[in-house]
């Protein structure tokens, strides 16, 4: 991600931290986090490592941005479910990809307006493998995620997607 996105990224996030607009990560035994927790599994465990498309689709908002440090810019649901589909859950891909949660890493932090939970910023870490039994401890590579959920209707939707400093973890230590 080039440093300009990860600037304005960071001052979004302090801006609403010190504006009030966001609020403290919540309990990890809320229902808030384990509501954001099951739609992250909905997201990737079962659309991205098990190809159930049009199940993860379901939890996405029609004007999706997705801003991916070594992909690029997705600007619509329908157009990141066309990569999906055309990418990692091709018949014809033959090197399947899975995605794993860096478990303790994720956080989710509220937002109000005017007391009232409109959304949420869950943050956290993962890493692929080909390995669908890959552990983090013997995995070489991790990335860093930013998603922001939105209620609309009350439903839970994946608005804006920020995917960065996908590295190796030999390349980050040193």
């Amino acid at each position: 991600m080039n440093q300009s996105i990860k600037s304005l990224l960071l001052c979004s996030i302090g801006f609403l931290m010190a504006s009030g607009i966001a609020a403290a990560q919540v309990e990890k035994n809320s229902d808030l986090y384990k509501t954001l927790k099951q739609q992250d599994s909905i997201l990737f465990d079962i659309g991205f490592n098990k190809c159930d498309i049009e199940k993860s689709a379901e939890i996405i908002c029609d004007d999706l941005e997705f801003y991916h440090d070594k992909g690029g810019v997705t600007n619509s649901k329908e157009e990141f479910v066309k990569t999906m589909k055309n990418g990692i859950c091709s018949n014809t891909n033959t090197t399947k990809v899975y995605r794993f949660l860096v478990e303790e890493s994720l956080e989710v932090f509220p937002m109000y307006n005017n007391g009232e939970l409109y959304g949420a910023l869950q943050t956290g870490k993962h890493f692929f493998s080909t390995n669908e039994n890959m552990t983090y401890d013997k995995s070489d590579n991790y990335a860093l995620f930013s998603h922001l959920w939105i209620i609309e209707e009350n439903e839970w939707k994946l608005k804006r997607v920020l995917s960065y400093n996908h590295t190796s973890k030999e390349k980050s230590e040193n």
